[in-house]
């Protein structure tokens, strides 16, 4: 079996989003991100931006907005607010459109996913190579301050934010209570490292997928 599909998990200030570029012009395949996002949005029939904040957004306040989306309204009363038990509160909605995007997508294979759990969405695929970039805190800071203009403590108020939401997205949309390097086919370090030396580790584990 060849790699078919590769998926890239992202730390803020690591330089994912060029590794997993690179990856894919090497491989000859299609580096998706927010497609994902316009895929799921066409698929549910609403906004972009509807689905893009559902990844951020708390899943309560999410499931009361679906509801109201769903219910008849009144022309005087309005649309009734649903108690919190009601089951529909509880169902999973986008969280699954988007899941079954990925895995859709998979099927069609040559691509890299760039974030949006996917290394966990298609835990067990064939021909996958799942790939987490990272760095030390303080090499992150330093990128992020020098590409945002944020001070050091700007940068890293913004790393532990988005590092917070990350976690919260895994625990949301993949039921990953603790995100482990096994979790992961390797972990790289682009403390060291550049963007198109990283991707060559990545490239080269692809190519040799099929030996193993």
């Amino acid at each position: 079996m060849k790699c078919r599909v590769i998926t890239v998990a992202r730390s803020l200030g690591a330089g994912a989003d060029e590794v997993a570029h690179a990856a894919a012009g090497a491989l000859g395949f299609r580096c998706l991100d927010e497609e994902i996002i316009v895929r799921a949005a066409e698929r549910a029939g609403v906004p972009q931006e509807t689905v893009a904040r559902v990844e951020r957004t708390d899943p309560l306040f999410l499931r009361v907005l679906e509801y109201l989306a769903r219910a008849s309204v009144d022309p005087v009363a309005g649309a009734a607010m649903p108690p919190v038990w009601d089951p529909s509160l509880r169902q999973r909605g986008f969280e699954a459109l988007i899941s079954e995007v990925i895995r859709e997508t998979a099927a069609e294979g040559k691509v890299v996913f760039l974030a949006h759990g996917a290394g966990m969405h298609l835990t067990g695929t064939d021909g996958l190579v799942r790939v987490f970039v990272t760095a030390s805190p303080d090499t992150r800071a330093i990128r992020v301050a020098r590409e945002s203009g944020l001070t050091e403590t700007g940068a890293r108020k913004a790393i532990a934010d988005s590092d917070r939401q990350r976690l919260e997205y895994l625990r949301r949309f993949c039921d990953v209570r603790h995100e482990l390097p096994t979790h992961y086919d390797m972990v790289i370090n682009t403390d060291v490292l550049t963007p198109v030396q990283a991707a060559e580790i990545i490239v080269g584990s692809a190519k040799g997928f099929g030996g193993r």
